[in-house]
């Protein structure tokens, strides 16, 4: 009679769970220096500070109706009159299409944030609009001639050595300095006459 050899397989099944990782909310930095981040999260425009330690801090710039484009983000530092400063500056396009006029803006802010306060000292927004028309000759519109023309609206900023900002149009130039006691970029002719 055949020996019959009985083999007898033992499969045991482990189960391990895996450890959830947070899901991280998908961000990028528009501009970063140091402690200091530009993003864009649900259409809205923040700089973040990063704290040793604890919580960051959330300063809003901007909020936009709809989807916002900014882009040329930048974070400067600077020191004046004692007070450590940066220049939150970015710039936004826009563009409107007609059969007979194009127009295209770019919106550029500049802005200069005391981020230990989280005050605002100074903000700028000027406007640049490239415009491209059809002008016709004659009534039945049957000569006509391309016209390009550029429009700007407010103040060119410019940002000193010494921390002062200069503003000037064509007609008009400011400069204003820094004023720690209130935080805020003030007349130099108005802070000459308190003197």
């Amino acid at each position: 009679m055949p020996a019959y050899r009985c083999c007898t397989f033992v499969a045991t099944t482990t189960f391990a769970q895996k450890k959830k990782t947070p899901k991280a909310t998908a961000t990028s930095s528009l501009a970063k220096l140091n402690n200091l981040s530009m993003e864009l999260i649900k259409d809205n425009l923040y700089l973040f500070i990063e704290n040793k330690g604890a919580k960051r801090d959330t300063i809003l710039l901007k909020k936009y109706d709809i989807k916002g484009n900014p882009t040329d983000c930048k974070i400067t530092a600077f020191t004046t009159k004692g007070t450590a400063l940066h220049l939150i500056s970015w710039a936004e396009t826009a563009a409107t299409e007609s059969k007979e006029r194009t127009e295209n803006k770019t919106m550029q802010y500049n802005e200069i944030w005391n981020v230990k306060t989280k005050s605002k000292a100074f903000s700028n927004l000027q406007t640049t609009t490239k415009i491209k028309e059809i002008q016709y000759l004659d009534k039945l519109k049957n000569a006509s001639q391309t016209v390009d023309k550029i429009r700007n609206e407010g103040l060119a900023f410019t940002l000193t050595k010494e921390g002062d900002v200069n503003l000037k149009n064509k007609t008009q130039e400011n400069n204003l300095s820094y004023n720690a006691s209130s935080n805020v970029y003030q007349n130099l002719k108005d802070l000459v006459k308190k003197k």
